[in-house]
């Protein structure tokens, strides 16, 4: 695999038999890593995701990029990653936005499930998660979201394409940005609090 293509990987192709493979080729990076460190401003991030909640997800993906429809596999596929929260030596350093919970992106029965995942997940040793509330004095813009693997990858995604980037210059750029949003964002209790308020409000 040449750099250029390793580096920018469209969608199109990507999702040329559709979104399993993508999943199945996560799984495998994940489970071949001690370290996450991630900024998702807008959709619950896959480790933490219910199965209805994915399906959501992909069910829109596929229409938008008119791909395959493998949505129970791929949904299987991404559930399947989440039994690396479980292994010992594992640390997930998660930051969302406020915004990313309260997102409508399923019915508010399947959110109201999902926010309740969330709060079970926190328990879990593996998992550091911060919460960047809607009032936060932010340091920088809320920008895009991008996981950070082993401080030696660079993952970021857009509408178009997926970057895969292993520069040093290019970690340590995302890596302060992730440490600007960290510092606004609140943890613990204060973050449970935060996911609380916003399952309430959806008044199931």
């Amino acid at each position: 695999m040449n750099d250029e293509i390793r580096q920018v990987r469209p969608w199109r192709k990507r999702l040329e038999t559709g979104h399993r493979s993508v999943q199945e080729e996560w799984n495998s990076l994940v489970l071949n890593s001690r370290t996450l460190r991630a900024w998702e401003p807008d959709v619950i991030p896959g480790l933490f995701q219910t199965p209805d909640y994915a399906r959501c997800i992909f069910e829109g993906l596929a229409e938008l990029m008119n791909t395959p429809r493998d949505t129970d596999d791929a949904v299987r596929a991404r559930m399947q990653r989440q039994e690396w929260l479980y292994l010992p030596g594992k640390e997930l350093h998660e930051l969302i936005s406020e915004g990313t919970l309260r997102a409508r992106i399923a019915s508010p029965e399947v959110m109201a499930a999902q926010l309740d995942q969330m709060l079970a997940v926190l328990d879990l040793d593996t998992v550091h998660l911060g919460v960047v509330p809607f009032d936060a004095a932010l340091r920088l813009p809320i920008g895009n979201d991008f996981t950070i693997v082993d401080e030696r990858l660079v993952v970021i995604e857009d509408w178009y394409t997926e970057h895969w980037l292993d520069d040093a210059d290019a970690v340590a750029l995302h890596r302060r940005v992730w440490d600007a949003h960290a510092a606004s964002a609140v943890y613990g209790a204060e973050a449970r609090r935060i996911i609380a308020r916003v399952c309430r409000d959806l008044d199931v």
